[in-house]
């Protein structure tokens, strides 16, 4: 599962590694949700083009999207036998440029959150793949999903699937949907090696997709975790019923 990521490497850094001709300026997301917009790069002619897509893909097909479901990610295994896949695997593969991403351990009664970053530093590319859905209106919404797998066996410990992974001197072979088919490129689609990630425990700051900013990848401190461990803990406190408003010999319309 990929619920939550992080791209904080420079714009520049990201298009040396990827290689498209567009310059596009963002700042760094310390928090990337479902439903906003994500960099994703695709194969179009001969050259890789970057685009902003909307992440949790809705099938071309889709006549109402709230019906579907929010597709955020797609599982390796049954990429080619899924209709809200199928298509996208065969015909729009793409990749969604990434330095890490948030996972939830459960340890004790809560779960915790931790950040899960390249070991060599990043940025790397996770698989995608992109649909653009029409609206009744005729309005187009580019989308993406981001394709797991089974986490390596270092990563198992703490959840059973990971972002899928697209080495550099594999990009065209992803991105050439004519060159590779569908059951060709499922090939890329395994684990990483071990010790190709790291991972440290977060604040639990991270749980509001509000909060975006660089102290959410910083490790938790002993007082953090102490202070969140008693908050926790605390029994719910009873809302305190609102105050009747001084009468002052006018009465009241309510």
């Amino acid at each position: 599962m990929c619920g939550r990521f992080v791209i904080i490497s420079s714009p520049e850094a990201i298009r040396r590694l990827f290689g498209y001709a567009e310059t596009p300026n963002f700042p760094p997301r310390y928090n990337i949700a479902p439903t906003q917009p994500i960099p994703t790069v695709m194969r179009v002619g001969e050259a890789r083009q970057f685009r902003l897509m909307r992440w949790g893909l809705i099938p071309s097909w889709a006549k109402d999207p709230t019906k579907i479901g929010l597709l955020i990610n797609a599982r390796s295994e049954t990429l080619n036998e899924r209709p809200a896949f199928r298509n996208a695997m065969r015909y729009r593969r793409c990749l969604v440029p990434a330095d890490g991403y948030y996972e939830w351990s459960e340890t004790g009664a809560r779960m915790r959150p931790l950040f899960v970053y390249p070991a060599k530093g990043g940025p790397i590319a996770f698989a995608g793949l992109a649909e653009t859905w029409t609206g009744p209106d005729g309005e187009e919404i580019d989308t993406v999903a981001i394709i797991t797998t089974p986490a390596a066996k270092d990563l198992v410990s703490f959840h059973p699937r990971m972002p899928a992974v697209i080495a550099q001197d594999a990009f065209d072979f992803w991105l050439n949907c004519r060159a590779a088919d569908a059951d060709v490129a499922s090939s890329l689609l395994t684990p990483t090696p071990v010790g190709a990630f790291r991972w440290h425990e977060v604040s639990s700051a991270v749980n509001r997709h509000t909060n975006d900013d660089a102290t959410l990848v910083e490790p938790i401190t002993e007082d953090q975790r102490s202070a969140e461990d008693a908050a926790a803990d605390a029994p719910p406190r009873k809302a305190k019923a609102a105050a009747k408003p001084a009468d002052e010999g006018q009465g009241s319309l309510f």
